[in-house]
């Protein structure tokens, strides 16, 4: 079987948080509002181990990008809209404006960040590349890797954001959850003993 776009969101939408919060998202009037990360991927995954949909699901992740007004208060603004229209799911829904990340990352996480100039940008740098996923308000999905990778569970070091420090932690968290998932070196030697 070969995991296409449509299937990808397919099997997303069989969350019903997902699939109402992608509803929804054109209400939430946020430029290029994605659900994005893990309650996408986590869903095929969790297909692929005979899973329900939203099992193990911590959080939905919402990006936009709005570089009009990189102040908190306009950021604070559609979380607390956020918050309205999506309260009654009984899920937690995370909302960030990708063009403020640099303002904050370098204080919290202690380490620069580019200033990004779009919220696929924001996509583009999460630590496992197969991960790097995401649904636009329309429905449009949006992987700039491999979803073969994302299917077989092949966990690959982020190309365009390599953290050979952070990546290991990352994968070794997924495969505590779905043990069938294998994980390449990152210094790229290949895949690890998904047993080990």
């Amino acid at each position: 079987m070969t995991l296409t776009p449509a299937l990808l969101r397919t099997l997303a939408l069989r969350d019903p948080a997902n699939a109402a919060i992608l509803a929804r998202l054109p209400a939430l009037a946020a430029p290029e509002a994605h659900l994005v990360a893990g309650s996408i991927f986590q869903a095929v995954w969790n297909h692929r181990g005979g899973r329900p949909p939203g099992e193990g699901i911590h959080d939905y992740d919402i990006f936009y990008f709005d570089d009009a007004d990189l102040s908190w208060d306009a950021e604070d603004r559609v979380i607390r809209r956020a918050a309205a229209l999506f309260g009654d799911l009984g899920v937690a829904v995370e909302v960030r404006n990708q063009a403020r990340v640099h303002l904050w990352y370098p204080a919290r996480f202690g380490a620069p960040y580019p200033r990004l100039r779009s919220a696929r940008d924001g996509i583009d740098r999460f630590l496992v590349a197969c991960t790097c996923i995401g649904l636009a308000a329309d429905g449009t999905p949006y992987a700039p890797d491999s979803l073969d990778d994302l299917w077989h569970g092949r966990l690959r070091i982020n190309p365009r954001h390599r953290q050979p420090a952070q990546f290991p932690a990352k994968a070794a968290s997924y495969r505590r959850r779905w043990p069938w998932l294998s994980v390449e070196d990152p210094a790229g030697r290949g895949p690890t003993d998904p047993s080990a």
